[in-house]
């Protein structure tokens, strides 16, 4: 028989993740999270608050006299906004079966140490940059751009305590030693992965493996940051039979330059190999930096997990903050469209950002079906366009249901929790 209920529940973190997915057949249950961290500057409550709540509810769920459990713990990507509630030690009560985190994160693997090392100094070597660089400046706008891009950089960086749990590492563990999957798999039967239940499915679709893919996560090394953005936002010639829609823009609006504000050339490379990020001659220029660091919070984004879970053809999809490059994978894959196409469920992508959500998905694939879209979203000042009003706007032409965390409202089928703490989606699977 079929599994009998989906139920995804969102956690109000903030600016962040933090998802508990439950299937339930009969009498039996099985139960996934996904992410559980916030961004500093968009906390809406203490984050010790929802951990403590998601293992309260575990508990609830338990068998009497058993440990709260999980079967599966999800981490997207080490952006701290998806894994920094990991930190606390709370967890060494849980009973955890598996933990998947992405490809890079495998120290046995030699293309991921290469390309975490790169990541990894780039938010190293931009942090201190940006500290050095206030003393050289006097302009508020100037000053705001390092703000924003000292909070991306310090983003990048992860949580390391998190991440130890998550790996059982250095004394961190959960109550006990879980398996530990690092997605996608070299083997591509393995990335289809089935769970106890009947009937129940995990697809998982990125990050992409593949050398070339792994290039376009970051601009290639010729590319310079203006004559990138000026691309990305150049609207089509024509709308005539074969002209062809550009690429949502890269970047949301608050990481932009303009012409004006750099008259010059910028020197902004991340190299192919991921190895390098000249840095050299940003120091004095807070655009620069902010460019930098925009680049970075998107190279990081696109070593997320990113997964649907098919429940008897009821299929949720799961994205983490992919961009473009991880859209693109996906989407240019006949089967891998197929999978996430017209679903009952969408985890908006990066906070709703425009640069996480591309419009060929939203104008082509997730279909006029009722899909319900739940948008972990907290205010940060700096990010007044983040969430993206316009493609909010497309998802709700294509009749897809928002639930925001920040203001949820309760239906039929949405439930809201006490203080707004959580709201949750439950989907019958007949």
């Amino acid at each position: 028989m079929p599994a009998s209920s989906v139920t995804v529940r969102m956690y109000d973190v903030g600016f962040g993740d933090a998802f508990l997915v439950t299937v339930k057949r009969d009498d039996q249950a099985w139960r996934m999270l996904v992410d559980c961290g916030v961004h500093s500057l968009g906390k809406a409550r203490p984050l010790l608050d929802v951990v403590r709540a998601i293992i309260s509810d575990l508990t609830e769920a338990a068998a009497p006299g058993g440990p709260p459990t999980l079967d599966v713990v999800v981490a997207t990507h080490h952006h701290a906004d998806h894994i920094t509630g990991f930190a606390y030690d709370d967890w060494e009560k849980v009973q955890v079966g598996e933990v998947w985190v992405s490809f890079v994160e495998d120290d046995s693997d030699d293309d991921a140490k290469r390309l975490k090392s790169g990541l990894a100094r780039a938010a190293t070597s931009l942090n201190t940059l940006i500290g050095r660089a206030p003393a050289a400046l006097n302009d508020e706008a100037r000053t705001l751009a390092l703000g924003v891009a000292g909070t991306l950089a310090l983003n990048s960086l992860g949580n390391e305590d998190a991440m130890d749990r998550l790996l059982g590492r250095n004394g961190k563990h959960f109550l006990n030693v879980p398996t530990v999957r690092y997605l996608p798999d070299r083997i591509a039967q393995l990335n289809v992965i089935r769970t106890p239940l009947p009937d129940v499915t995990i697809h998982v679709l990125g990050p992409s493996r593949d050398p070339d893919q792994l290039k376009l996560m970051n601009p290639p090394a010729s590319a310079r940051w203006l004559a990138m953005q000026q691309a990305l936002d150049a609207e089509p010639a024509s709308d005539s039979p074969g002209s062809q829609t550009p690429a949502a823009p890269l970047f949301a609006g608050i990481y932009s330059v303009t012409p004006d504000e750099v008259s010059h050339d910028i020197g902004i490379e991340l190299l192919s190999t991921l190895a390098t990020l000249n840095l050299g001659a940003l120091l004095d220029d807070a655009s620069e930096l902010l460019a930098a660091a925009s680049i970075l919070e998107r190279s990081v984004n696109n070593t997320s997990i990113y997964f649907v879970l098919d429940v008897e053809g009821t299929r949720l999809v799961f994205v983490g903050d992919s961009q473009e490059g991880a859209w693109d994978h996906v989407l240019q894959d006949p089967a891998a469209r197929a999978l996430v196409s017209n679903p009952a469920f969408y985890k908006i992508g990066h906070h709703g950002s425009h640069n996480a959500t591309p419009r060929d998905y939203v104008t082509s694939a997730i279909g006029n079906q009722g899909t319900y879209a739940m948008l972990p979203y907290g205010k940060v000042e700096q990010w007044g366009d983040i969430p993206n009003g316009a493609l909010l706007a497309a998802l709700t032409t294509m009749n897809t249901h928002i639930v925001r965390a920040d203001a949820p409202v309760a239906d039929a089928r949405v439930h809201v929790g006490p203080g707004n703490l959580w709201s949750e989606i439950t989907f019958p699977v007949t």
